[in-house]
């Protein structure tokens, strides 16, 4: 069984899922143009573009990838599809172009010192000006050549039919640029000695050149721990022959069961299954699993963990993008592109933003002029308002915590759906646990049989042995083993179906059995006798009870009768009750959900801490026990980790899977952990909480800079110098104050 298996698709069959690289965004109002432009094609069902990673990702039916990058050309951008073999190619881009841009920032401010030196002396009363010539030939080139990029994007937006950041710089430091041009050409016309502000739109193009190269550091530094994950892919491997040989290969070039040698400190090149040696594995980046894990003959290994000190043969059984690291990182990749729904907010105010602002400007530049100020200080006065009114903060608040709070939560095994689920986790009052598996080690032993009078208990065991065949239930390897440790010899069985939430039925020696839990003795109306305190001992001591009910022959239709009953131990994890304590600590109600006997619940109950038992219930009365507590008002997790909790999983706010569990348990969850270790839920929602914290305080703080830092600048309490600081140094605030995600840790889980 995979560890983990792929979130359920929202397109289609029908449908295609495209990525791509968008290029020359600034704000986000650009990642709602590029959004909108998306999503005017015929056939797009899905369109969400991502600002701090700079990627789409549309969804859509009948339209080819082709059309969706015209469609972003249009709308002044460039566009390519995402190739996930060219990572490195990819990555080797963004540092040429890193490069570029801080040779163009040192060029802009070796440009600009002069300028702001005289500016400085000027303010401190040195009377030092530099010619008006020289001024003019220091800010043109950064002007019209390092500026270039602020006029090229702002006509991109314009012939589109909206407007961007860029529009704002470009107008702002023209203006400025404008009138320091006309007052330096007067003066050599009819003389004196004027006041010049080229150092107002140089500094501002500097300042923002800066902010924007630090914001793009951040933005790299969010998406660190997908870069680590994808890291940790092997290039090559060692494939042993079918003669015995080795050679290395190209992870590429191996196939499904491929023997692949793994030498001590090497990364693990496939998910696999060991054949020879044994060793101690580092699952650390897969698993967050802080020590070593040993291994040997018949257990499974993971791509992308690193071998001890022995040597390994492993047996291929996934490759490409069908293993666990692959899955890991496309389940990253899709939470990090996803929108919470709390963008909707910032999309809708950065539709209208750049517009009001410029509207903004000409009231300032209006509303000066009327009160009799000079044309220069209105015109400053606007320029600072374009200035400081950056939507950059508003865009970037979002993603940015999105992607630092996934990143983080996956390095230590929590794995997070999208930005949605993250939403979601946060208000989470309520969590409902099932038990095996989950809070118990899901490895339960048979500790007793106990026949009927008259029965053989060695008949009980061969004939449950025979039901339980080729399950994969942890009851019924149970009952395997202890056959086999027994030496009892299973006969075939047929007609072998289960009975979902009961048990399991079929034909064994022309008989009619059936072993299963206690609901089936009610159904058969059969009553325990002898075995009744017996049983009730049992379970009061914690222990499972599975009952074996003859039903009579194939042919002949005999009374029901009762042939003997199994008892079942399993122990609960070490930090099971650590975990349930660390919830309630959150103020968290924990609720235990199980179709396991009442004194067994009450015992895992009374051990864990958990005051709220339900037991006795299907796998559709847990769904039944969601939407109740959800009736009540409450905000309901589910954990589970088995086919029978997919229904549970599926009914709650949010749903909560273990990675050791079933595919379908992580195909209904929101969030799954990838170790089995219940620890790790207060974690995910500790996690959430953190996260979506960030993501508020992130737009707090840019409605309020612009709320604030708007009205100062058209009271002329602000001049363009200090509100192009200002504006860079609002979007690097946002994105640092993300990056402290990254310093996330589960709280510590003593057993």
């Amino acid at each position: 069984m995979n560890m983990l298996t792929p979130m359920p698709n929202r397109a289609a069959a029908d449908e295609i899922s495209v990525d791509l690289a968008i290029e020359g965004m600034t704000c986000a109002s650009c990642s709602g143009r590029v959004e909108r432009a998306l999503r005017k094609l015929d056939g797009v069902g899905l369109a969400e573009v991502n600002l701090a990673s700079e990627t789409a990702r549309v969804v859509a039916r009948g339209v080819d990838a082709a059309a969706m990058i015209a469609a972003v050309e249009r709308a002044g951008y460039g566009a390519h599809v995402i190739d996930p073999a060219g990572d490195a190619d990819e990555a080797a881009l963004r540092d040429r172009a890193a490069r570029r841009d801080y040779a163009v920032l040192a060029v802009s401010a070796v440009l600009t010192a002069p300028l702001v030196i005289g500016m400085i002396a000027d303010l401190a009363g040195a009377r030092f000006m530099l010619p008006g010539w020289l001024a003019l030939a220091l800010a043109t080139p950064v002007q019209f050549w390092i500026g270039a990029r602020f006029y090229r994007a702002g006509y991109k937006a314009l012939r589109a039919g909206s407007a961007n950041m860029d529009v704002l710089v470009a107008l702002g430091t023209s203006a400025a640029y404008g009138m320091s041009l006309y007052l330096l050409v007067r003066s050599w016309m009819i003389g004196g000695r004027p006041v010049l502000y080229f150092d107002s739109s140089t500094v501002v193009i500097t300042l923002i050149l800066f902010g924007k190269l630090l914001e793009q550091r951040g933005k790299r530094q969010t998406g660190a721990a997908l870069q680590a994950l994808t890291a940790l892919r092997p290039e090559r491997a060692t494939l042993r022959a079918a003669d015995g040989t080795e050679r290395q290969v190209a992870v590429s070039a191996i196939r499904l069961g491929d023997l692949v040698v793994v030498k001590p400190g090497e990364r693990i090149a496939v998910d696999g299954t060991i054949r020879a040696g044994d060793s101690a594995i580092d699952l650390s980046m897969l698993t967050g699993e802080s020590v070593p894990v040993s291994k040997s003959v018949g257990d499974p290994v993971t791509g992308g963990a690193i071998n001890g000190d022995g040597v390994l043969l492993v047996e291929t059984t996934a490759v490409g993008g069908e293993t666990t690291l692959a899955r890991i990182i496309r389940l990253v990749e899709s939470a990090q592109a996803g929108k919470a729904p709390i963008q909707a907010l910032v999309d809708r105010v950065a539709a209208v933003f750049v517009p009001a602002v410029l509207v903004v400007a000409l009231i300032t530049l209006v509303g000066w002029l009327i009160v009799g100020a000079t044309v220069e200080h209105a015109v400053l006065t606007a320029v600072a308002v374009l200035v400081i009114a950056c939507p950059c903060s508003l865009g970037l608040a979002t993603p940015t915590a999105v992607m630092a709070g996934t990143g983080v939560a996956a390095t230590h095994g929590i794995l997070i759906k999208d930005a949605e689920t993250l939403e979601r986790a946060r208000s989470i009052d309520t969590v409902a646990f099932d038990k095996t598996g989950t809070l118990t080690e899901g490895q339960p032993a048979v500790v007793a049989l106990e026949a009927a009078p008259g029965a053989d208990p060695v008949a009980l065991l061969r004939i449950a042995a025979a039901l339980q065949q080729g399950s994969e239930h942890p009851l019924a390897r149970a009952v395997l083993a202890r056959a086999t440790a027994d030496g009892v010899q299973a006969p075939h069985a047929q007609a072998v179906k289960a009975l979902p939430g009961r048990g399991i039925e079929g034909q064994v020696e022309g008989r009619r059995v059936v072993l299963g839990s206690s609901r089936l003795l009610t159904e058969a109306d059969l009553d325990a006798g002898a075995l009744a305190d017996r049983a009730a001992a049992l379970e009061a001591e914690g222990r499972t009870i599975a009952w074996l009910i003859d039903r009579g022959g194939v042919d002949v239709a005999d009374a029901a009768k009762i042939i003997g009953l199994i008892a079942f131990g399993d122990a609960v994890k070490p930090t099971a009750r650590a975990a349930v304590a660390a919830l309630r600590a959150q103020n968290i109600r924990v609720v235990l959900l199980t179709g396991d006997n009442q004194g067994a619940a009450a015992v895992a109950a009374a051990a864990l801490g958990i005051d709220e038992v339900m037991a006795n219930i299907l796998p559709e009365q847990k769904a039944a026990h969601i939407k109740r507590l959800r009736g009540d008002g409450r905000q309901v997790a589910m954990v589970g980790d088995g086919v029978n909790d997919a229904p549970a999983l599926a009914a709650a706010d949010l749903g909560i899977a273990m990675a050791t569990g079933s595919d379908i348990a992580m195909h209904t969850a929101g969030i799954t952990l990838m170790r089995g270790d219940p620890a790790l839920v207060a974690g995910a929602l500790d996690v959430a909480r953190k996260t979506f914290g960030k993501i508020r305080q992130g737009l707090v703080w840019a409605f309020a800079f612009n709320v604030i830092g708007i009205p100062l600048a058209a009271f002329g309490l602000l001049n363009p110098m200090i509100a192009g600081a200002a504006m860079a140094a609002s979007s690097v605030i946002v994105v640092t104050n993300s990056l402290l995600l990254r310093r996330w840790r589960p709280a510590a889980v003593q057993s």
